[in-house]
């Protein structure tokens, strides 16, 4: 069932407030799906959804090598017979502040903050559509 993503049901994004591993799917160069295990934040207010990553990542050379327009990718998680997927183009955020407020946001979610990496940024997505049954 599609939602708006900036305006979901209460359910769904109850949903994205509890603790599930999620997968990112990524575009390799050649077309084919790179998909992952991920911890993933979702930002209806912004219209954002984030991953918090190491810069030297496939999934991260993934989203550059799609180009300054970003890469299209989708973020989903699943609970029994409840799922919740999230579309939307990524792009890298390497700024300080952009990684520390997903940083502080993963740690809300998951109940605990990662170990400092200076080589963590951010794959920041750009909300087109969300979908699911939560």
């Amino acid at each position: 069932m599609a939602t708006d993503p900036r305006n979901p049901a209460d359910s769904y994004l109850s949903f994205w407030r509890e603790y599930h591993m999620c997968t990112l799917t990524t575009p390799r160069p050649d077309g084919t799906p790179h998909v992952v295990a991920v911890g993933v934040t979702y930002d209806p207010g912004n219209g954002l959804a984030r991953v918090i990553t190491n810069r030297h990542s496939r999934k991260v050379a993934n989203v550059l090598a799609a180009g300054p327009e970003g890469a299209r990718v989708a973020v989903c998680q699943v609970d029994k017979g409840r799922w919740a997927t999230l579309e939307g183009v990524a792009r890298i955020r390497t700024e300080a502040d952009a990684v520390a407020d997903a940083v502080a946001r993963y740690a809300d979610r998951y109940g605990r903050t990662p170990t400092p990496n200076p080589d963590r940024v951010v794959i920041e997505i750009a909300l087109t559509r969300a979908m699911g049954r939560a």
